[in-house]
């Protein structure tokens, strides 16, 4: 682009200066008008900058080597948490709730006093067996006495023979009311041990049914207490999966409660019987690790591992997904690529997804998927030996300054 300047005055120029100065001007304004160009670039420029996306550096553990694993697969079982030894503690004799020393969630050993129930009445009952037993004693002794006077005198001859059986029976009637009444006596004393609701064994009180003032009648149920100790999965499964469950497999579970922590488990025992309504038969799986929930009653949900097969997996914080569609981003010849995937089931095991196609063994994906990737984006690989920048910088300003 040349630039036109206007000619100066003849006057300026009295002996004809200005047709010697036109070459230098000329050369002068071209000059100008290429560094302007350089300065400003077109736009075509800007689109091929921005359509180029910068290499992405990553380090060794941002990428995934996918490699072929074995996977659990078997029917699924729900059910709750319960504990194996549980007591429900009734009332054993009708009385006034007179004391209740537990709450829920207290802590008990074996033989503490949980609940006292009035015992007014079984002591009056129980003083009275006690009573009559020490007159049947008396009874009997005499009669025992009068009989084997009689037998001496019927050896003798003075006295008859009926008197004499007359005398045995009465002795038989006294002794069996002393039996009787040490029946009674016993069963007032216990009675009046009922009326202490003890702890059967070392535990957690579970749920208090009554308060201090409550009329409980036999068989009113007052608390329970369970061993937290004892937890196990009763689960159930489907009738018509029954057939690949047995005694002795792992099973892996989730209990709600506990988000984002597995459970692991053994099958101990299958329920000859189907449930008449649902036809589900329960399971009891027993816990094979450490940590397990102290809450009876929780809802829990998981696999059998009934049969495994080796395929193709991944976890799931690698899957992009949106709707339907699941992909992930894979790295082959240093450029980035998105590869659409078909998923199947989960490892119960593990977690992780089976990938039935998209991926094979070897393939290397990223682990950490972001919004930002482009498809074709070129890749670098970091090495772990090369300089921080800053360090970098700071030993090349250090060699400058020497």
């Amino acid at each position: 682009m040349l630039i036109k300047h206007p000619a100066p005055p003849d006057s300026l120029f009295p002996h004809g200066e200005f047709s010697m100065l036109r070459p230098l001007l000329l050369v002068v304004a071209m000059a100008t008008s290429l560094t302007a160009c350089d300065k400003f670039p077109g736009k075509g420029d800007k689109k091929d900058a921005a359509a180029a996306p910068a290499k992405l550096v990553i380090a060794p553990e941002d990428i995934l080597t996918i490699r072929s694993n074995a996977m659990a697969s078997g029917p699924v079982v729900t059910g709750s948490i319960q504990p194996e030894r549980k007591a429900d503690l009734r009332a054993e004799v009708s009385a006034v709730v007179m004391q209740v020393l537990k709450e829920n969630g207290d802590v008990v050993r074996r033989g503490d006093v949980l609940v006292r129930l009035d015992q007014t009445s079984i002591q009056d009952n129980l003083r009275s067996a006690e009573d009559n037993a020490r007159n049947a004693v008396q009874s009997l002794d005499q009669a025992e006495r009068n009989l084997q006077r009689l037998k001496t005198l019927r050896a003798s001859g003075m006295t008859s023979l009926q008197a004499l059986d007359d005398a045995e029976v009465r002795r038989n009637g006294a002794q069996s009311e002393l039996s009787a009444s040490n029946a009674r006596a016993v069963l007032a004393r216990q009675q009046l041990e009922r009326t202490i609701v003890r702890a059967p064994f070392d535990g957690v009180v579970g749920d208090r049914k009554v308060s201090a003032g409550d009329t409980a009648s036999i068989g009113k149920e007052l608390l329970k207490v369970i061993d937290p100790t004892s937890m196990r999965f009763a689960g159930r499964v489907s009738a018509d999966k029954i057939s690949e469950v047995s005694v002795g497999q792992s099973v892996n579970f989730r209990i709600n409660g506990y988000a984002g922590q597995e459970f692991r488990g053994k099958v101990t025992r299958v329920d000859p019987t189907a449930n008449d309504v649902t036809r589900q038969v329960e399971v009891l799986v027993s816990f094979t690790d450490d940590t397990r929930p102290k809450v009876s009653g929780l809802y829990a949900e998981g696999n059998i591992e009934a049969a495994s097969i080796k395929a193709v997996s991944l976890p799931e914080s690698v899957v992009v997904k949106a709707g339907d569609k699941a992909s992930v981003w894979r790295i082959k010849d240093n450029a980035l690529s998105q590869v659409p995937l078909a998923l199947g089931s989960r490892d119960a095991r593990t977690g992780n997804l089976e990938v039935r196609s998209g991926l094979t063994e070897g393939d290397i994906i990223l682990r950490t998927p972001s919004s930002s990737f482009k498809e074709g984006q070129s890749v670098e690989l970091a090495s772990a030996k090369q300089p921080a920048p800053a360090a970098a910088a700071s030993s090349a300003s250090s060699a400058k300054g020497t």
